[in-house]
Order: structure tokens, then sequence, then C-alpha cells
């Protein structure tokens, strides 16, 4: 707002004030000039051509290992005894890549069958051991 002092105006000078409108326009600019350049910078990168397609991964191979609930351990359909698992385990733990064990025990399987069949799998370096079908002890 301006004032008018002294002089012969009939009443008060009702102009609008600019000054604060210039500055914000002015900023405005300035800052549109700074960030411009950043965001049509580009960087040329000539990246290598891969001429080898990947190597083909081999799946590893499936063991199911089921423990019924009186202790029977079933090698992919085969009851089998604790003896025999560890002669199997050993052959299978030389293979590259190692097989996959998928355990899937009965709900009333006792635990401490279940404890002899990891720890063979254990002593003969098995490292591939998960256990199946687990959704029948969630609680």
């Amino acid at each position: 707002m301006s004032m008018q002092i002294g002089g012969s105006s009939s009443g008060p000078m009702c102009d609008i004030n600019t000054t604060p409108l210039i500055d914000v326009l002015l900023v405005l600019l300035v800052t549109l000039i700074i960030t411009l350049p950043v965001m049509t910078h580009a960087v040329k990168l000539d990246l290598p051509q891969n001429q080898n397609p990947p190597p083909v991964t081999v799946q590893p191979e499936v063991i199911d290992l089921e423990i019924d609930f009186d202790g029977t351990v079933v090698w992919n359909g085969t009851p089998v005894t604790l003896q025999q698992l560890d002669g199997y385990f050993a052959t299978e733990s030389v293979k590259d890549p190692q097989p996959e064990i998928h355990l899937n025990p009965d709900g009333m399987a006792k635990y401490d069958v279940v404890a002899k069949v990891l720890a063979a799998a254990q002593r003969n370096r098995m490292t591939k051991i998960g256990f199946s079908n687990a959704s029948e002890f969630a609680e």
C-alpha cells in the first residue's frame, strides 16, 4: 500500500504493491534456471554386451523322505531302516549337485526318530534338508 502525504487528493490511493509478487516470480525463475540442467543431464554408458549365454543350471534331485507315526522311514516310497538310510545318505552326499532332502514327518511321529534321521543326514554331510508339509504342525 502506498500513501500520499500532503497534496490535494480527495481520497486514499489504493494501488497494489507489486514488489512481493516480483520477488516471488524472480525466485521461481532462478529455481527453474538452476534445476533445468539437472533434469536434462544424461550420462551415456557403453555397457558391455554379453556374448555368452548364462550357463544352464542343473536342478538338483529331490528325495522325499517320510517318517510315519510308527517310526517307519520311507525313502522315495520305499521303507528303509536307519542303517540303510545312513548308506543312502553317504551315496547321495558325494553327488554334484547334492540332492535336496524333503523331510515330511507325520504329525504323530516321535521326535526321537526325526532327530535320528536328521543326525544321520548331518553325519553324512547332507546340506540341503528341508521340512515339507509343515502346515499341519502350525497352530
